[in-house]
């Protein structure tokens, strides 16, 4: 999400305990829900449904249709992109942009070379859209590039969330606190693909895409409106078959909606 941050117009939080009491399997990022006070808290929770295990590719987990979900990720068909039409797209200013990532404060399971490796790669899938992306490291001490966009860890900045993107700011701040929670309540769920699809979520609104996206594959999803509409799938049988349906880098739809923004001949 970006900021600011949306307040939540219905409580979630019943649902999440039926939830947690009926599925034991279900993992710390849905419980960190419960602490979660804005909206995306329950727009980013994955669906209840039988989990299977993590995988290590473009998506955060194999599915029990494989095929429709890899399908969504890599094809954007005609008039699946839609929006929640909670924000409006708006192309960017220039075609380059630098993000700068200060590893102060990061939690220590997460090593600087790891982190800068993760920014790394969604900066890469997101230049797809034809922008030119660049990612450097800030030395400890050092001050960031005036026009850079600063990726930091920072329980302040990220106001609750995993991460949160202040456009205006220039910054992205990643959550140390819910991630140090994450590890404590599921110390084998793989952090770092949560990392990961924040990454890449926080940086789309960088490159103008405000709005979230109603297709549930999208990174720049979210789950709900907060009013009981579910996002949209090609095959209703594949909700609730993994925990994290969201893919952890930018799908074709996403990068469709950056082309048709920042596009030569805009």
């Amino acid at each position: 999400m970006a900021a600011p941050a949306r307040r939540a117009e219905g409580s979630v939080m019943g649902w999440l305990m039926r939830v947690l009491a009926r599925c034991q399997w279900v993992p710390a990022i849905v419980a960190m829900a419960l602490v979660l006070p804005s909206l995306s808290s329950a727009q980013l929770v994955p669906p209840a449904g039988k989990p299977t295990p993590a995988a290590s590719t473009g998506s955060s987990a194999t599915t029990a249709l494989p095929s429709v979900r890899d399908q969504e990720i890599v094809q954007c068909l005609p008039g699946e992109i839609r929006t929640w039409g909670d924000g409006r797209d708006r192309p960017i200013q220039t075609r380059s942009l630098r993000f700068a990532y200060r590893h102060d404060g990061a939690p220590l399971w997460f090593s600087e070379p790891q982190v800068l490796a993760l920014v790394r790669k969604s900066a890469e899938a997101w230049s797809a859209c034809g922008l030119q992306i660049a990612v450097i490291a800030i030395p400890r001490g050092q001050v960031p590039p005036e026009d850079a966009i600063q990726i930091l860890w920072s329980d302040t900045g990220s106001r609750g969330q995993f991460a949160l993107a202040n456009v205006t700011a220039r910054s992205l701040s990643i959550g140390p606190a819910l991630f140090a929670l994450l590890r404590e309540r599921n110390p084998k769920y793989p952090s770092d693909q949560t990392l990961q699809m924040v990454l890449s979520h926080e940086m789309g609104h960088f490159f103008g895409l405000m709005a979230h996206s109603k297709r549930c594959v999208d990174t720049m999803s979210y789950y709900d409106n907060g009013k009981g509409e579910r996002c949209a799938l090609r095959d209703p049988r594949s909700w609730g078959s993994v925990v994290e349906y969201r893919s952890i880098l930018p799908t074709a739809c996403d990068i469709d909606r950056c082309r048709a923004l920042n596009g030569p001949g805009r």
